[in-house]
């Protein structure tokens, strides 16, 4: 009889926290203090929202009496509040590590997801930290936590006897609802327990299911609220200190402004005006020896903030706005470029974007750049010449993206670049469709594009692609291929680099959805992928991937690999020249990673690898080791060493034609080489306190390319002895780079930063193995740049400045 009553009783509870949950939001009239206390009247009438369930690692588990979380939401006509008690019978071992914004470091944390249509389409996340840090994104199931995306709200955090309190006021117009009298809110509260790796939320979050942001609860009781007029200035000035080897000292004052506008209660406008990214982070260059251009990440906030609906279907690669010329000039004999430009000048851009209430994505994005030129010397003549590299450029981005059954999409994109002149102008259309079941348990998805390039000879190419998934319970599963003609070229406006072939692809996985004795989470994966030129249907990659990845009882992270190429491939883009192709050797990669718990005041990541080949002598391996030591709450160090070494390495060097013959093929020179990599990286922090914080960070690189035989490329992928060659293509580049910075947000939204950069490179052909010399050559003051900027960012709210005003009068 006991069990009979332990099972209903089993049974009733977990039946009561998977249903979707109730809470009613309290109207108050009265002045809510935002100070960590919840001392108001206000306060003590509220309902309470209770009962959180463990999210990760054992999900669905109740969270125990000792630790329980309530929380509470009041409303006025201007914002939403929300006031949570986080009980903690042991409040001194809470971890409070202080953090930059968006970066909460080691530390307890408390969220609120909100979703003002209730669509299960989109929750707008605001999170604060022990330490009374903020930090706020825009969460989709498509892409993830947006932490770019910054709102402007108020909250404080106070850490008591019974645990820590967090306060939050969260102004309408950092939020998108619609008109309606009567309201009802998407929600869900979140809670990090640091110290024990376990978070919590209020409605249960199902990880059996393959979706988030359906599984909010609901937040009932506001009525009659209007959404604001959402107007907000943000000028800045900014002030440079230039200096380096060749050059006077000189200072630049820049000034601009930032706009967002709301056009209704969806759709948001964004505009910069005279843009300065002068403080955004430096690009990590590395030795570039492959066939395609580098890629670097984007670090511009107008760029990455809010851009889920412009990175639909992987069109859209924004560091070609304002990224280096799309034109490379012809030189005469003995010229050289003695200006070269970098990037080219971004003059505005502006962005809109919103969905509809039924389920409409609209994003438009343009941006100019200017008209741009490098300066050509003549040698021997020393006369100089200016050509263009980059005319006038208007970019546009314009995508259409239906949401249906709160779960699925099908969406139209189109990437537009034009230049002025007679010059090279493209446009890429995509339809791009991501289709799941009603119960997140299958998913298929997929895209086309067409890409049309105008140049004197036109080219138009396809992408296809097309995948269906498995996408809940422990065993899952996905098949896939891709089609892409030789044509296609997205690369004005997106990046792409594989063209001319079709694959197939399949990936098998279990993993662990609840904790067991040893691991807190565990997951083996299982892949294949094969890939075919199209036109000659030879083997461009033939792969069988196998990998784990576990995380312990006690937060340390293990994961190990292999990927076994069993067949001789061919390489058809190290040639660089067309219908050409190297033949890869069969191949055997593992690599294995470590990182230990993080709570912990010390703590190390570790990441070998090694390559065997079929090929004598040929042999590639590489490690990084990354220690890292929180000294207190405020201050931590972490120091990175990265070394790889590619023994019998073959790659590209040069081509030639033969003769004037031109059925003659191109004679196509290979180096056999060793190419050897070292980098070191240093990164502190220091907070003065949650809003004010000094950070450091420090590269150094070096990697070089010695080459030990040439070797010319045979028509059927083989390479021979070629000592005809004899031009010195040996390679060396080596880097430094420093930022050292402090960043205060003296008010919300508005922030001062102080930075100083020091920087420098090199490309030799001739080698110095001295480690020394490659390092202190760069640290003097022939070598190094140096910039010091001030830069101060002001938020202006047309609401507050509104009241204001109304107010005097």
């Amino acid at each position: 009889m006991k069990k009979i009553v332990l099972l209903i009783f089993l049974f009733i509870t977990f039946w009561s926290y998977g249903q979707k949950k109730v809470l009613s939001a309290q109207l108050t009239s009265q002045s809510i203090s935002i100070d960590g206390k919840l001392d108001e009247v206000a306060w003590e009438n509220a309902a309470i929202a209770s009962n959180f369930i463990m999210f990760e690692p054992d999900n669905g588990k109740p969270i125990p009496e000792n630790r329980r979380t309530e929380v509470k939401v009041l409303y006025n006509n201007d914002a939403i509040y929300i006031g949570a008690m986080m009980y903690d019978d042991e409040p001194n071992k809470i971890l409070k590590e202080i953090s930059q914004r968006d970066n909460f470091g080691t530390a307890d944390l408390f969220g609120v997801f909100i979703n003002g249509f209730n669509d299960g389409q989109q929750n707008f996340e605001f999170f604060v930290s022990a330490a009374d840090v903020q930090g706020d994104c825009i969460m989709t199931d498509a892409n993830g936590e947006d932490y770019s995306w910054d709102a402007v709200w108020t909250s404080k955090a106070v850490l008591t006897d019974k645990g820590w309190v967090v306060e939050i006021k969260i102004p309408y117009a950092a939020l998108r609802f619609s008109g309606e009298n009567k309201q009802t809110w998407g929600i869900n509260f979140f809670r990090d327990l640091k110290r024990e790796r376990k978070k919590y939320t209020w409605n249960l979050i199902d990880t059996k299911i393959g979706t988030f942001t359906q599984q909010n609860g609901d937040l009932e009781g506001i009525e009659n609220i209007k959404p604001p007029t959402r107007l907000f200035f943000m000028p800045y000035a900014s002030y440079y200190l230039n200096a380096g080897d060749g050059q006077k000292t000189f200072a630049t004052l820049k000034g601009g402004m930032d706009i967002k506008y709301g056009i209704n209660d969806a759709f948001t406008l964004d505009a910069i005006l005279v843009p300065d990214f002068g403080q955004t982070k430096y690009d990590d260059q590395i030795l570039n020896l492959g066939p395609f251009e580098q890629q670097f990440n984007e670090n511009r906030a107008f760029f990455t903030e809010g851009t889920d609906l412009f990175n639909k279907g992987n069109m859209f690669y924004s560091r070609r706005i304002g990224g280096r010329p799309s034109i490379e000039p012809d030189l005469n004999d003995n010229e050289k470029i003695i200006d070269e430009v970098q990037n080219v000048n971004l003059i505005n851009a502006l962005k809109v974007s919103g969905r509809t209430k039924n389920g409409l994505g609209i994003g438009i994005l343009n941006a100019v750049t200017e008209k741009t030129y490098a300066t050509i010397k003549d040698t021997i003549s020393d006369q100089s010449r200016r050509v263009i590299v980059e005319p006038l450029t208007n970019y546009n981005v314009l995508v259409l993206d239906q949401r249906f059954r709160k779960n699925s999409s099908v969406t139209l994109i189109n990437t537009n670049v034009i230049r002025n002149g007679h010059f090279r102008d493209a446009n890429v259309t995509g339809l791009a469709w991501d289709l799941n079941t009603k119960a997140n348990t299958y998913n298929l998805s997929g895209n086309v594009k067409y890409s049309m390039i105008n140049t004197e000879e036109d080219k138009n190419g396809v992408y296809a692609t097309l995948g269906f998934a498995e996408t809940s319970g422990n065993y899952r599963y996905s098949v896939g291929s891709d089609f892409v003609s030789k044509d296609f070229d997205p690369n004005d406006l997106g990046i792409n680099f594989f063209t001319n072939y079709y694959n197939f692809y399949g990936n098998a996985n279990y993993r662990i959805l609840n904790p067991t004795k040893l691991f807190n989470r565990f997951r083996i994966n299982y892949e294949t992928y094969a890939e075919f030129n199209k036109e000659s249907g030879k083997v461009q990659a033939l792969d069988i991937d196998i990998n784990l990845n576990l995380t312990t009882v006690k937060n340390n992270y293990f994961g190990m690999g292999f990927t076994f190429h069993p067949a001789i491939t061919h390489d058809y883009y190290e040639p660089r020249a067309e219908n050409r192709y190297v033949n890869i050797p069969r191949k055997l990669e593992s690599w294995a990673s470590l990182s230990t718990n993080y709570n912990k005041k010390f703590a190390i990541d570790l990441n070998p690898s090694i390559t065997f080949t079929d090929e004598e002598g040929r042999l590639a391996y590489a490690f990084d080791i990354g220690p890292r030591y929180r000294f207190n709450d405020k201050l931590l160090l972490n120091y990175s060493f990265s070394f790889s070494r590619k023994n019998n390495n073959k790659g590209y060097i040069d081509k030639f034609d033969d003769d004037n013959d031109a059925n003659t093929p191109k004679t196509i020179v290979f180096a056999n080489r060793n190419v050897i990599t070292y980098s070191n990286t240093l990164g502190g922090k220091y907070a003065i306190n949650s809003t004010m914080t000094i950070n450091l960070a420090v590269r150094q690189y070096w990697s070089f390319a010695e080459n030990k035989q040439m070797l010319e490329l045979q028509q059927n992928g083989t390479l021979t002895p070629y000592d005809l060659y004899t031009k010195n293509k040996n390679s060396s580049f080596y880097s430094w780079n420093t930022d050292l910075s402090y960043s205060w947000w003296f008010a919300p939204g508005s922030q001062l930063s102080v930075l100083y950069r020091n920087n420098a490179s090199n490309f030799e052909r001739v080698i110095d193995k001295d480690f020394k010399n490659n390092i202190t050559g760069l640290l003097n003051n022939d070598a190094l740049k140096h910039i010091f900027s001030i830069s101060v960012k002001y938020f202006i709210d047309y609401n507050a400045v509104k009241n204001k005003v109304r107010n005097r009068v």
